[in-house]
């Protein structure tokens, strides 16, 4: 099996960009190689797509995508076949998990069996079909807090609560306060939500309330909580038995999973690199980051036979949505330790199947890339980016130019969607050099202002204009 291969720079661990840094001539927003994407180039496709805020982070993800499409474009058009491009990234995870499922299935001998009084006990007892409806209110510590910041936080929240218990808006004082990116601007709102989708001090101290109530400061590994409880539904036994039967056989299997892994743990020992949070956040805000072998070789976590690497790692992140990579570069220390801790299992896991004997063989790897490739030339036929129209003679370059363009304006039209390109993108950039210029990306903003500023509002706009007063006096045939 080939290994990818990274484009060497040195590496301390200092993580570059392609060209960033390097600003071009004027009137550039990226580059791809040879192929230029200007501020015209970009102010077009922009300048009449008023749903979309002008803001230079639409214009970077428009710029990133024409790198994706032009550097896959250029691909097909050297090799409609892209037999060259290393695949590996698209399936080592599938064959991973195969393996992993594999081994799981040879070592753990699970009772699934459960009868229905043994499962209405159960039902009873946990309270599965109850959902509620629930606000909260966090504040999480700095890392490494030290106990007189600790109490700082714990001293704010306490005055948090006491407002709130003297009526002023739950809503309005998360959306103030809250440091949860992801429901602080819906007033804490975090939805309707069962048990088993909560940690278990925030689930404990949340089902204990009734409706409209405030609860005390309740502590989880995210920080600490006010947690108000809107509402509460329940479901009747007869209704969630099947439901509640499945959810009982996967917690027995993951109970088993969880012996089985904490037991390896123990005996592989893995120690985690004093610098490895760093490191992660800096491939998170950067996974484009082209490594020296010997920089993706360097240990985050090693264990007794293997270890997690800089390069696992960093295929991981390109494989994630930019969301969730811009979770990652912001998290506190603490919170990755449950992200290093899982990838680390995982190659413990790996690990431990290859003792076994275990390996995919030779005939499903190469099935398996040959379904990922013909994925990507399906996704590349898809975005119109396998049959370029070029007049006789003409090189490929204004070819690939155009059929780029087509696509970003159907992707921003909503005749097409977005297809995204993952890994093989990343792989692609590794191989060319590539830039987005943050002077281009304000440029574009600022003519797109300009345009839209100077266009003449259309009739049904105007707000002082009726069809009686529009019409009036206008001469026949000149409207």
């Amino acid at each position: 099996m080939k290994k990818w291969r990274l484009v060497p720079i040195v590496l301390g661990l200092t993580l570059l960009a392609a060209c960033k840094g390097t600003e071009p001539e004027e009137g550039l927003v990226a580059r791809a190689g040879n192929q230029l994407f200007t501020v015209d180039d970009a102010v077009q496709l922009l300048v009449d797509q008023e749903n979309l805020p002008n803001q230079t982070d639409v214009v970077r993800a428009l710029a990133d995508i024409w790198t994706d499409y032009t550097l896959l474009a250029t691909a097909v058009a050297r090799d409609s076949t892209l037999s060259q491009l290393d695949l590996e990234p698209l399936v080592q995870q599938q064959l991973d998990q195969q393996m992993i499922s594999e081994h799981m299935d040879s070592v753990l001998q699970v009772d699934t069996a459960i009868t229905d009084k043994e499962l209405r006990s159960a039902y009873d007892t946990e309270a599965p079909g109850v959902k509620i409806h629930v606000s909260h209110i966090l504040l999480g510590f700095p890392d490494q807090a030290t106990d007189a910041q600790r109490d700082s936080v714990r001293a704010e929240i306490e005055g948090i609560r006491k407002r709130a218990m003297a009526g002023e808006s739950f809503a309005a004082l998360a959306r103030s306060y809250s440091q949860d990116p992801g429901s602080a601007s819906q007033g804490g709102d975090l939805g309707t939500v069962s048990r088993d989708g909560l940690v278990k001090p925030f689930a404990d101290a949340a089902f204990a309330l009734d409706p409209g109530e405030i609860s005390d400061i309740v502590e989880t590994p995210f920080g600490l909580h006010l947690i108000r409880l809107e509402s509460k539904e329940s479901t009747g036994f007869d209704s969630a038995k099947a439901e509640f039967r499945q959810q009982v056989q996967s917690r027995r299997i993951a109970s088993a999973q969880s012996t089985y892994v904490a037991k390896i743990t123990e005996a592989r020992a893995p120690k985690t690199a004093d610098d490895a949070f760093n490191v992660m956040k800096e491939l998170a805000k950067d996974p484009g980051a082209q490594l020296s072998r010997r920089a993706a070789s360097r240990s985050l976590v090693t264990f007794k036979g293997g270890k997690l690497t800089v390069g696992d790692f960093q295929t991981f992140v390109q494989s994630q949505q930019p969301q969730f990579r811009d979770r990652v570069a912001a998290a506190p220390d603490a919170q990755l330790t449950n992200l290093l801790d899982g990838l680390t299992q995982r190659r413990m896991l790996i690990a431990e199947a290859r003792d076994a004997g275990l390996s995919p063989s030779k005939e499903h790897v190469d099935s398996l890339l040959q379904d990922a490739r013909t994925q990507v030339l399906r996704g590349a036929q898809q975005i119109g980016l396998t049959k370029l129209d070029r007049a006789p003679g003409e090189p490929a370059g204004p070819a690939i130019a155009r059929s780029v363009h087509a696509a970003l304006q159907d992707i921003l039209s909503g005749a097409t969607n977005v297809v995204p390109l993952g890994p093989i993108g990343f792989q692609l950039r590794s191989r060319v050099a590539t830039a987005v210029y943050d002077t281009g990306l304000g440029q574009v903003v600022l003519d797109v202002g300009k345009v839209r500023a100077g266009r003449k509002p259309s009739p049904s706009e105007r707000p002082d204009s009726t069809p009686a007063a529009d019409t009036a006096g206008a001469p026949t045939g000149t409207r």
